[in-house]
């Protein structure tokens, strides 16, 4: 509910409507409605996004097809909330919906069919209407046959977990992170589940779900983390290194003796975390534990480097910038509203703001982030200092057992 009404995505609240409730108090309404017919639990309510064509429809005419699309759909029997962004290249509703009837208290269900034969239908020809394109969606040939025909069909396909490995392994070796090699599994067409005892994967064409660990030792989630973090050399892959690794290499010519500032501040975390092509030898746990966030980090030294950044205060002045340029494109924008509605200047203007609002939440994110990663360095050191110290004094223990142990001899 908060995503779908945020006023930076739908121009302050020009583009928000509510059925049944009202924005301000959406939530805290529907919440009653669930305590009225005491039903508090099981699934809360649902979340839809119906997205236009580029330049084909305006803010308002997209806002009121996803008012009608709702009264369609929950014929007034559900309370819910329909917000139209513009903050993408693609204006896009959100709708979000109680699962409990505010009329009679049942709950709304939702499945494969139901959106076919409903939410799609609907959408579509409330699209069809106004002139509007709807996707097409013929299934590719190898969805449309079974799985076992697919399995069939494959060359030296020893059992039916093979096409599954091989997907898998080449998502790990296109990725540097987890997150990275779950998106590139989407991309194949897989989903997941990690909310159950064993985490499952769903395979792409008929749905099938097949647990993680069923495919082998090498493939539970803890194994595919270790495998992501410790690669095997490229040259024996013989497989190119995805382009996150291109900036790494590239970092790692760089000596660390050259850099400075908030430069040299991020080449020592990449170098400490492991995810540079030469690891230290002892990855040290207060920085390692930060593994999780590896994405960001490679993504604010990669905007670094390309800024040529050495301190906090060039990282504000280019923070300042970008926001005095939002404030100039915003009135541009509002202005265009106005007049000219359906100028395609403004999917323009609409790009820049997303670009340079990035630009403004990635520096901030910067600033904070490198003053922890100060913190985490510094406890790293104290944790290496403290291993050469135990270190030292094992062996300066084990030479003095020797020696007791020569004399006695």
């Amino acid at each position: 509910m908060e995503y779908a009404l945020n006023r930076d995505k739908t121009e302050q609240d020009l583009l928000e409507s509510a059925l049944g409730c009202t924005c301000e108090t959406a939530f805290e309404d529907m919440c009653r409605v669930k305590e009225m017919w005491h039903k508090e639990q099981g699934v809360q309510g649902f979340h839809l996004v119906q997205s236009f064509a580029a330049g084909e429809v305006t803010p308002e005419l997209a806002h009121q097809i996803g008012l009608d699309f709702a009264e369609r759909l929950l014929g007034g029997e559900f309370q819910a909330v329909v917000s139209t962004h513009l903050n993408t290249g693609h204006i896009h509703n959100h709708l979000v919906w109680n699962s409990v009837s505010l009329k009679n208290g049942r709950k709304y269900r939702s499945n494969h069919r139901s959106y076919i034969t409903q939410v799609r239908r609907i959408s579509d020809e409330l699209c069809k209407q106004h002139g509007l394109s709807v996707i097409s969606t013929e299934r590719s040939k190898r969805a449309a046959r079974p799985y076992a025909q697919w399995l069939a069909e494959q060359k030296g396909s020893a059992t039916w977990k093979t096409p599954i490995q091989q997907d898998v392994d080449a998502a790990i070796a296109s990725a540097l992170t987890w997150k990275q090699f779950l998106r590139a599994l989407e991309q194949q067409g897989y989903t997941f589940r990690f909310d159950r005892k064993y985490a499952t994967l769903k395979l792409p064409g008929d749905g099938r779900t097949v647990r993680f660990k069923t495919l082998g030792k090498q493939y539970t989630p803890e194994a595919i983390q270790r495998r992501i973090l410790y690669p095997k050399p490229p040259h024996r892959t013989g497989k190119e290194l995805p382009e996150s690794c291109g900036f790494l290499l590239l970092l790692w010519e760089k000596s660390s003796r050259r850099l400075t500032g908030l430069r040299a501040l991020y080449f020592s975390y990449l170098y400490k975390m492991g995810v540079l092509p030469k690891k230290p030898r002892y990855p040290s746990c207060a920085v390692r534990e930060d593994i999780r966030r590896l994405d960001q980090r490679i993504e604010q030294a990669e905007f670094i480097f390309k800024n040529e950044i050495e301190d906090r205060g060039q990282l504000a002045a280019i923070r300042q910038k970008a926001e005095n340029e939002i404030a100039v494109l915003i009135k541009q924008r509002q202005k265009l509203y106005r007049c000219k509605s359906e100028s395609s200047q403004i999917e323009t203007l609409t790009e820049q703001l997303k670009k340079l609002r990035y630009t403004v939440k990635l520096c901030r994110n910067i600033e904070s982030h490198s003053v922890q990663m100060e913190q985490r360095l510094l406890a790293a050191k104290l944790e290496e200092q403290e291993k050469k110290e135990k270190q030292q004094k094992e062996s300066q223990n084990r030479e003095k057992q020797k020696r007791s142990h020569n004399s006695e001899r």
